[in-house]
Order: structure tokens, then C-alpha cells, then sequence
């Protein structure tokens, strides 16, 4: 998945203000204690990151 359309499906969910607040700052057990910009910096790749936060906030499985 590129980058660009993880973002565009971090802003469909969470709507555009707050898509990189919840990244910034909403550490998640299923991207290892990190938040999705510090997942993201670590190397994860954004489908990984994205079933992360999918699976973390319930995100169902036909908008995955």
C-alpha cells in the first residue's frame, strides 16, 4: 500500500483534522507500543501499520 493511500484512509476514518492527531499520539499494542508515526519511522509497512490500526479501533473488515 503507498503511503498516500494510507493517509487517504486514515482521513476517511477518522476524518482529516483528526487522522494525524490520532497517529501522533494513540499508542497501539498491535504496532508494538508505538503509534502509527513512530511504526512508520521504524520501517513498518503501511498495510502492517494499516491492519494495526484497523484491528485496534474495530475498524471492519469490508473498509479494510
Amino acid at each position: 500500500m503507498r503511503l498516500t493511500i494510507f493517509w487517504e484512509r486514515m482521513a476517511e476514518h477518522f476524518g482529516a483534522g483528526y487522522a494525524d492527531s490520532f497517529a501522533r499520539d494513540h499508542v497501539m499494542a498491535e504496532l508494538g507500543g508505538r503509534t502509527v508515526h513512530e511504526a512508520l519511522a521504524a520501517g513498518w509497512e503501511t498495510k502492517d501499520v494499516w491492519r494495526g490500526v484497523c484491528a485496534a479501533v474495530g475498524i471492519p473488515a469490508e473498509r479494510r
